[in-house]
């Protein structure tokens, strides 16, 4: 049995979860977001707890039913407090702005990158180094960070990239000469 699966998960006040067939919803002070159920998985809300049960051992639905219960979990923490997620841009004359929905990275190569923000991410600039990713999906927030990243990787050679708030770059020596 899944340790995370059997897990109850507590719902705080001023959030809704609701099982419609095989979708959960949970709508709560920033939004609303869905999960599809996977087949022989069933959810009970009941006393402001969520229940994830599945019907039968096999593989595929044992392997889905602590991924249910961790992904309501990360929906219930979304729709209360929210995630955020933060990049750092080092690099002579790297920079990044925003215009409306658009990111523009002048990050080294010719012509600047346009990034098109999806519809639920906040994104704030700070000192033009600095992105802040804010929004209720855990998933999204986690995958528009890492596309920001793959504009620019971080070069372990000369500490020029994009990289996440708090990632340790070892810097590794060039080449030496004879």
């Amino acid at each position: 049995m899944s340790r995370i699966g059997k897990k109850p998960l507590q719902i705080p006040a001023g959030v809704d979860v609701k099982v419609a067939g095989n979708v959960v919803t949970v709508k709560g002070p920033l939004g609303q977001l869905t999960w599809p159920l996977a087949q022989g998985l069933s959810v009970a809300v009941q006393d402001n707890t969520v229940n994830v049960t599945r019907q039968s051992e096999e593989r595929n639905v044992r392997a889905m039913h602590g991924l249910t219960r961790a992904e309501l979990g990360n929906m219930v923490a979304g729709v209360t407090k929210g995630y955020e997620r933060t990049l750092e841009i080092n690099g002579v004359g790297y920079k990044a702005q925003l215009q409306g929905k658009t990111m523009s990275f002048n990050v080294g190569y010719i012509n600047p990158i346009e990034f098109p923000l999806p519809a639920g991410i906040d994104a704030k600039i700070d000192k033009q180094t600095v992105i802040t990713l804010r929004g209720i999906d855990k998933r999204l927030i986690g995958q528009v960070a890492a596309k920001l990243r793959a504009i620019k990787p971080p070069d372990v050679y000369k500490q020029k990239g994009i990289k996440y708030a708090g990632e340790a770059l070892r810097k590794k020596e060039g080449k030496t000469g004879k």
